[in-house]
């Protein structure tokens, strides 16, 4: 598999189970770039929702994507810390210019003070159910909930401290 370099400008998409896509963010820099780990930085990027609807992100946001872990972490930078969204998702692959992965909607939501909540449980059966996911992809999602849930505990990777900050002032070297 390839990897885009740095500096360069790639798309984020994500799609569904069943092969559908869920949501394109238009424009994201990368700023490390390898065959195992993508991070990116975007700020005030377009997003279009797969029913064509846009919006545009608020504040700036580190992206972090490894092709062995079925999650991708989001840290966006707020007046009150950084908050982190995280998506159970597939691994990303990288072409085409765009980093690509499956959003399986299980979400973790982590805030400044390192607590989190899993989110979209709900939104996930609905989903299993409709595109009948196997049951040992229930097992393989679950699992790196809790994976991910020992990360922010261990301030481990993006939850690191001075993670997010430092590749926020690498994002802020290309800009400008």
């Amino acid at each position: 598999m390839a990897a885009p370099k740095a500096g360069s400008d790639i798309k984020i998409q994500s799609y569904k189970h069943d092969g559908n896509v869920h949501r394109i963010w238009e424009s994201t820099m990368v700023l490390k770039g390898t065959e195992q780990v993508v991070i990116g930085a975007n700020d005030k990027t377009l997003v279009v929702e797969s029913d064509g609807r846009t919006w545009i992100t608020r504040e700036p946001a580190i992206c972090y994507f490894h092709s062995k872990h079925w999650f991708n972490i989001i840290g966006m930078l707020r007046d009150d810390g950084i908050h982190y969204y995280c998506n159970i998702s597939s691994p990303f692959v990288y072409e085409e210019n765009a980093i690509k992965y499956i959003d399986y909607d299980l979400d973790l939501k982590v805030y400044p003070d390192m607590t989190y909540r899993v989110l979209d449980e709900d939104e996930y059966q609905i989903h299993r159910e409709k595109m009948n996911y196997p049951d040992v992809l229930d097992r393989i999602l679950y699992n790196n909930i809790k994976d991910l849930q020992r990360w922010v505990q261990q301030r481990k990777g993006p939850f690191s401290p001075g993670f997010i900050d430092q590749w926020y002032e690498r994002f802020l070297t290309y800009r400008f």
